[in-house]
This record gives C-alpha cells, structure tokens and sequence, in this order.
C-alpha cells in the first residue's frame, strides 16, 4: 500500500475539505439544530486544516504526521 499512497495529494485534499466546511452553507435551520450544525462545522474544519498543515513522514511501512500546535509568531 505504501507504494501507491500519494500523502502529498491526500494532504491537499485535506486542505480542499478544510476550506469547504469552513465555506458551507447554513441550512434553513434554527435554534438547537443551527448551534449543532455550527460546532459540527468547526470542528470539520479543525480536523481537516490539522492534516491539512501536517508534515509527514514514511519510515519503514510507518506513516507519521507531525503538526506543530505551538502559537505562531505574526508575520510582519
């Protein structure tokens, strides 16, 4: 399996998933539901942009994913 698993293109999906929760459209919905819908929302959007920004390494069969969670630093 490990010969034919693209972790480059699966990350980029992952980034393409991200940015699609975080763009989904609210449903007529209300009340308890539209609080439901907005947490399941977030939290796909948090676990896809967490692979998506993951570095990854293939070491003897083994698939590792390391995300950096530390606060960055502003750009200036």
């Amino acid at each position: 399996m490990a010969d034919s698993l693209d972790v480059d293109a699966m990350i980029t999906r992952f980034r393409s998933r991200a940015d699609a929760a975080r763009r989904r459209n609210l449903p007529p919905v209300g009340g308890d539901e539209r609080k439901a819908f907005l947490q399941a929302q977030q939290e796909d959007f948090m676990d896809f942009a967490i692979i998506g920004d993951a570095k990854w390494d293939l070491t003897e069969g083994v698939l590792t994913f390391t995300v950096d969670l530390r606060p960055q630093e502003p750009v200036e």
